[in-house]
């Protein structure tokens, strides 16, 4: 299959910058992520054939792009409350109901933000990616069973915290 960039890593953008966003917990950064990540993969163009997912080769090259924008700039203790909230006003009867939907939103947007990086990046490929355990293990060059371990204890913990929250 003949890979080309216009119908195979374009269409990737949105998905680049969540998982960039997840990350950086940036716009700002995110874009910059995504726009450096396109560079550098048409820079290696001539290695797509060989590519068995160029999706996951993607996806590889903006979290090694996205990390590493961490570790230079430190910027971990950002929230990703100054991103838009998207809530379902369809099953809220009520204003009330309404807003407390959208505390309990950024409530949990605040707790995955405040994650380790590894368990913040499973669980966004898997969980609003929808990425098999596989796929996931391949984008974060880690083990099946390391990627299962960090969606585990992720989610244990922001349930863990919500409850206590809630309370």
């Amino acid at each position: 299959m003949m890979i080309s960039f216009q119908n195979n890593v374009l269409p990737l953008k949105n998905q680049l910058y969540r998982l960039a966003l997840r990350i950086t917990q940036n716009a700002e950064e995110a874009e910059d992520v995504v726009q450096e990540t396109m560079m550098k993969v048409w820079n290696r163009r001539n290695e797509w054939q060989q590519l068995e997912s160029i999706e996951a080769f993607c996806l590889t090259v903006c979290r090694n792009v996205a990390v590493d924008k961490i570790r230079r700039k430190d910027n971990l203790a950002q929230s990703l409350d100054d991103t838009t909230d998207v809530v379902d006003h369809s099953h809220s009867a009520n204003p009330e109901e309404q807003t407390v939907q959208h505390d309990r939103i950024r409530l949990v947007r605040r707790l995955i933000s405040q994650l380790p990086e590894k368990q913040r990046c499973c669980m966004q490929l898997r969980d609003i990616e929808g990425k098999s355990y596989r796929d996931i293990a391949t984008i974060l060059d880690i083990s099946e069973q390391q990627v299962k371990v960090n969606i585990f204890r992720a989610r244990q913990t922001i349930k863990n915290q919500f409850m206590q929250i809630e309370k």
